[in-house]
């Protein structure tokens, strides 16, 4: 009685183990942290603009201007409410250097931005689940070979072995994704082996074994399940490394090609006039910043609330 007592106090929320299940109770400690917060509510405003993006952008964001409106290549911001003549047409973020809206391209941006990161970590993670789950529960040569080559990929820099597949395999966004998944494989693939060596010498493991259990069912029905935490926190940081690096492959031309509305590329294409005209590396660049800052923060939460050792700390 003393000992369940001392394991109680630990962390108050364990009194109500019967009643709350583990996924109520690390919600409850993720949202009791602030950057986690923080990150959610950033995270929660871009899906928003990324679902409603073509009806709250002010014009297409492929549309060109010419003949449209009295503007000129790479104007500056035109807010009404800062004091810019209301007899000018409104541009929030200025017109780029093909006479396209700014400001629209931005928002249509986050949508694809949003996509490339989940595609990109959701084939990875496939992949990358399946080759470290087979690798890590059966041992022996077979998780020799399949280890063996995830070492030779991630013996290569991630972004130089993307570029080197996006460059055999030709530029394109499509292209960029594939490169920027098959380089992501190997980290899920190393966490979830890791994850499977820890979880298969568990007791209901060994006794779903002597009870008859055949390895499909062990491997995806006892230990997965048991072994997904890590990968939960690592494909959520995942996102905004792969942010990162299709907007570094769209920079370089590699990635999204024109006209496209990638925040890399329009970084990319705007890269000579940082100093003629900022806005329009400006905004891309923040954009960028603040969607990976937000799966980061969420990512840092997510490992607290899911981590055990953390259990007291609010």
């Amino acid at each position: 009685m003393a000992n369940s007592e001392k394991i109680a106090s630990l962390d108050p929320e364990v009194l109500s183990l019967k009643s709350v299940s583990l996924w109520q109770i690390t919600w409850r400690r993720l949202f009791k942290r602030k950057s986690a917060l923080v990150g959610a509510a950033i995270l929660g405003m871009l899906v928003l603009i990324a679902l409603t993006c073509q009806w709250i952008a002010p014009y297409d964001p492929l549309h060109v201007l010419i003949g449209v409106e009295p503007v000129k290549t790479r104007e500056a911001p035109c807010i009404h409410a800062f004091g810019c003549p209301a007899d000018q047409p409104q541009h929030l973020m200025g017109i780029d250097g093909n006479v396209r809206d700014e400001f629209s391209r931005v928002l249509y941006g986050t949508r694809l931005s949003l996509l490339i990161g989940f595609t990109t970590v959701t084939f990875a993670i496939v992949i990358g689940t399946f080759l470290g789950a087979v690798a890590g529960y059966s041992g022996g040569w077979l998780d020799n070979v399949i280890m063996r080559v995830m070492d030779v990929l991630l013996a290569f820099p991630s972004l130089l072995l993307a570029i080197a597949i996006v460059t055999v395999l030709g530029p394109g966004l499509q292209n960029a994704l594939l490169a920027i998944g098959i380089v992501s494989i190997p980290s899920y693939a190393r966490v979830v082996r890791a994850s499977v060596l820890s979880v298969r010498e568990m007791d209901y493991v060994s006794a779903t074994r002597a009870l008859g259990g055949n390895a499909f069912q062990i491997l995806f029905q006892r230990i997965m399940p048991n072994a997904l935490t890590p990968l939960i926190v690592q494909g959520t940081l995942g996102i905004a490394t792969a942010i990162l690096d299709a907007a570094a492959l769209s920079f370089l031309g590699l990635g999204a090609q024109p006209p496209t509305p990638e925040w890399g590329a329009m970084l990319g294409q705007e890269r000579n006039q940082v100093f003629t005209a900022p806005y329009l590396v400006f905004y891309p660049g923040v954009a960028i910043m603040i969607t990976v800052l937000a799966f980061n923060l969420l990512g840092d939460g997510l490992r607290d609330a899911l981590d055990p050792r953390l259990a007291n700390v609010s």
